[in-house]
């Protein structure tokens, strides 16, 4: 009887052959999989279905692709001082009052670094040795440390996590294991993201079992959905938060919860914002923020020509050069919007990808060894086309962007990419507070790192003002060493 009605459901979705083992199943197995059918929307199958369609399509984005205005786009650096310490004091005030939280797409496994856990635990290899998420939180605890000692008043910043069923018990467990890392547990809220269904080529369901669908995280774009899911919005304003960034784990130079972020876009009255680095290197994978048919987007590298992305201005630099580096400011009035009146019109992308599957034929297990099927994903800034009121606000590349993408093996957006991008940067903060760089000559594997409790983007170092920081030497500052720790470098 089951079965049959099972058959009723799936018929008009053309999506019957998801009970083909259903007679070798067990009394418990059967029961698991009905529940698992019936919890998919198969009203939307027909639209997923559509997606394999833009597999054969030719993009017409060339021709649809226009520049920022200019009066959206804002670089930090070309504020004045003023300004600038303008929008930290806002944006610290917001936290002081407890209106500003932050939300950590974290559903990435370190797969592609070569380890099985999720890639927010991963360590590049500091002196320090600590991982991203650990990296993350203290920059959470100095500012909230910073917005005490301005405001007089004891401040948190609530910290959405937003993980996949792969990376959920390992990232909780994680936390748990590391005292939170001396933030309160109350303030750390872990929710995980849907999962959607993997397609074949010709839209049909893919089983990974006889009695599982194979299914894949929908994607940083799921966002939205698990806000909806896991209460999140209530929760936001059951804390009266009132605004919320948003980025990605794997940016070990992140600004978390960015003061001058946060005042830029109170001044400007924004709901969504995008931070943005200048692209310089038309070959670069990066997408870019742009207008296509009149609104606001995100086009990928992949979506516009050689000939487009190489485009330039009359001063030499791209045309489209405001990459995307997933940091977002959103307010709550504006993501309640989204849920409740744009969800349903966002898009899903395809990634071509090889997914095991059952041979519906044999039974037997297959893992194939070239793409067989698609990945379904929505986007996070795929949002942008809905707000009345946006911007891009522009930052320096070398303080804020320095991703963990690759393995140990490359050299680019690898773990030593990482670990010589904070290295820059933090001697950078030693030597603007007047410290001596001392050169030594030959080779050396010279390291600098300066604890995000000790300073969250350069400030509070007076201290080292006329020291002495030898190249010869890997160089620690952590909170219980106000002076260079010195650890003698190989050569």
């Amino acid at each position: 009887m089951e079965k049959l009605q099972l058959e009723s459901l799936l018929r008009p979705y053309g999506q019957e052959h998801l009970l083909t083992f259903w007679n070798e199943l067990s009394e418990d197995q059967q029961l698991n999989f009905e529940k698992d059918l019936r919890s998919i929307d198969f009203s939307c199958i027909s639209d997923l279905k559509k997606c394999t369609d833009e597999l054969a399509k030719e993009s017409d984005t060339d021709e649809l692709i226009e520049c920022l205005p200019e009066d959206i786009c804002v670089k930090k650096s070309a504020a004045s001082l003023e300004l600038q310490q303008k929008w930290w004091d806002d944006g610290l005030k917001q936290i002081s009052e407890g209106l500003s939280a932050v939300l950590l797409l974290a559903g990435g496994q370190g797969t592609r670094l070569g380890v099985s856990y999720p890639k927010g635990m991963y360590n590049v290899g500091l002196p320090s040795g600590k991982t991203l998420y650990q990296i993350q939180a203290e920059r959470i605890l100095k500012l909230q440390q910073l917005a005490e000692v301005k405001y007089s008043k004891p401040s948190f910043i609530r910290w959405y996590i937003m993980t996949s069923e792969a990376t959920l018990s390992a990232t909780c467990e994680y936390f748990a294991l590391h005292n939170y890392f001396g933030l309160k547990p109350e303030n750390i809220v872990i929710f995980e993201q849907n999962l959607v269904p993997c397609l074949t080529f010709d839209g049909k369901i893919i089983l990974a079992s006889k009695d599982h669908i194979a299914k894949s995280p929908d994607g940083n774009g799921g966002l939205y959905g698990a806000l909806l899911k896991n209460n999140i919005i209530d929760d936001f304003e059951k804390h009266n938060v009132k605004n919320v960034q948003v980025y990605c784990v794997d940016n070990i130079l992140v600004k978390v919860a960015d003061p001058s972020f946060t005042g830029f876009c109170i001044e400007r009255g924004l709901e969504c914002c995008n931070k943005v680095i200048e692209k310089t290197d038309p070959k670069e994978a990066v997408g870019v923020v742009c207008k296509l048919k009149g609104k606001y987007q995100v086009v990928e590298y992949s979506e516009i020509s050689k000939e487009t992305a190489e485009k330039r201005s009359s001063d030499g630099r791209l045309l489209y050069k405001h990459s995307n580096i997933c940091l977002h400011y959103f307010t709550v009035e504006f993501l309640k919007k989204v849920i409740s009146e744009h969800l349903n019109e966002l898009p899903y992308h395809i990634a071509k990808k090889k997914i095991p599957f059952v041979d519906l034929s044999s039974g037997v297990y297959v893992e194939p060894k070239s793409p067989n099927g698609i990945k379904l994903e929505k986007f996070v800034f795929d949002v942008f086309p809905f707000s009345s009121n946006f911007a891009v606000f522009e930052v320096e590349r070398s303080e804020e962007f320095s991703p963990l993408k690759n393995g140990p093996s490359e050299s680019v957006c690898s773990p030593s990419s990482c670990k010589n991008d904070v290295s820059d940067l933090h001697l950078k903060y030693l030597l603007n507070a007047g410290a001596i760089l001392k050169q030594e000559n030959g080779k050396t594997d010279f390291l600098c790192e300066v604890s995000p409790l000790v300073s969250y983007g350069g400030e509070g170092l007076s201290d080292y003002n006329g020291k002495v920081i030898s190249k010869a030497a890997i160089v620690y500052i952590d909170e219980n060493h106000r002076s260079p720790v010195h650890k003698k470098s190989k050569n």
